[in-house]
């Protein structure tokens, strides 16, 4: 599977925050690094169909994503189980194991509004890694996590999303050299 753009243009007020932009999204990780406000958030909401763009075209994103947005979008007073049963549905069985794998396996029964910001984005992450998806819009998902979390979170993204396009918007490209990588901004 492959996510085409061709000619993608998005304005905002005025504010033109893409332009012309053509792209090929292969299954694995793609970065997409841009300083902020040049369209990183932008093109992650084109392709999940949140957002129509002034022009251009998009093939190939009309499949079933998942995605971990700059706010984590977590419930507060639930636990971390009953804010993956509210999203998913049914908590897969390997979520255990995913969390344990995130540093979260002892702290599932606490309320989030407990929990330190880093945990929260892990386990945003982990709702959108166990989510049944065909692609994956993941945007600054290393938000305040150390070099530890992050390279732990990067290794369960690349297993993960093995097979599907992913999108992972960051300024940051530590662990990504590998990677194919799309700059956005202003030249």
């Amino acid at each position: 599977m492959e996510i085409r753009v061709e000619g993608l243009c998005k304005s905002y007020g005025g504010k033109v925050v893409l332009i012309g932009l053509s792209a090929v999204f292969q299954p694995g990780v793609t970065a997409v690094a841009a300083p902020s406000g040049t369209g990183k958030t932008t093109l992650l909401r084109l392709l999940l169909g949140l957002e129509p763009p002034d022009a251009g075209t998009i093939r190939g994103a009309d499949c079933r994503w998942a995605a971990v947005f700059q706010e984590d979008r977590l419930l507060e007073d639930l636990s971390a189980a009953a804010n993956l049963r509210f999203a998913l549905g049914e908590v897969p069985g390997e979520a255990g194991e995913l969390l344990a794998r995130l540093g979260l396996e002892h702290s599932d029964s606490r309320p989030l509004r407990e929990w330190s910001g880093g945990m929260k984005r892990r386990l945003a992450l982990a709702r959108a890694l166990l989510a049944p998806a065909e692609a994956l819009a993941l945007d600054e998902p290393f938000t305040g996590l150390d070099g530890e979390s992050r390279a732990r979170c990067l290794e369960l993204i690349r297993e993960r999303g093995r097979g599907k396009p992913v999108l992972l918007a960051t300024h940051d490209l530590t662990g990504l050299e590998d990677a194919p990588l799309l700059r956005l901004g202003r030249s």
